[in-house]
């Protein structure tokens, strides 16, 4: 797709707030979120002639963002060992292992289902806000969302055994 200057300012002036709460709901950490949807944003700029239709910047983009933020979770998992000896009192706090839980069971989800998942958890889309960006029926949205939900929740609980033993 061509796209100006403008243009692609528009588009994304259109969808930032939304980019920023689901990193920010993703990355838990306001300088990680919004370095997230900065690199997001480079990247499609840089990319924009990819794009083949106008209709599908806000779901291309958060899927950009998506896999930013993957990277970025990815290179905070390696880091966190060390963390946890420099404080290990805060690696046995409940939310905090929740947290990394939820987030590792998201990741387990295809780019598709992780998107749906966040724009209606994170983001709270409703089925046919979520199927116009998306071009997909809202009952197809639902049970999409309903089927990755299932997933993360197989992987939360096979998280939960491991732990117990």
């Amino acid at each position: 797709m061509k796209c100006s200057v403008k243009k692609f300012s528009e588009m994304y002036e259109a969808a930032y707030r939304d980019l920023y709460r689901y990193a920010l709901c993703l990355m838990k950490d306001p300088q990680e979120a919004e370095d997230a949807v900065s690199e997001a944003v480079v990247t499609a700029y840089e990319n924009i002639h990819k794009l083949k239709k106008e209709e599908a910047f806000r779901s291309w983009i958060f899927t950009i963002l998506t896999n930013k933020c993957k990277k970025k979770w990815k290179k905070v998992s390696k880091e966190s060992p060390e963390r946890e000896e420099e404080f290990p009192e805060q690696s046995t706090l409940p939310d905090y292992d929740l947290a990394i839980d939820v987030r590792r069971a998201f990741f387990v989800l295809s780019e598709e289902e992780q998107i749906l998942v966040g724009l209606s958890v994170f983001g709270g889309y409703c089925s046919q806000e979520i199927g116009e960006m998306m071009k997909l029926n809202p009952n197809t949205v639902r049970s999409k969302r309903s089927r990755a939900l299932r997933k993360m929740e197989c992987v939360l609980d096979g998280y939960r055994e491991h732990m117990m033993r």
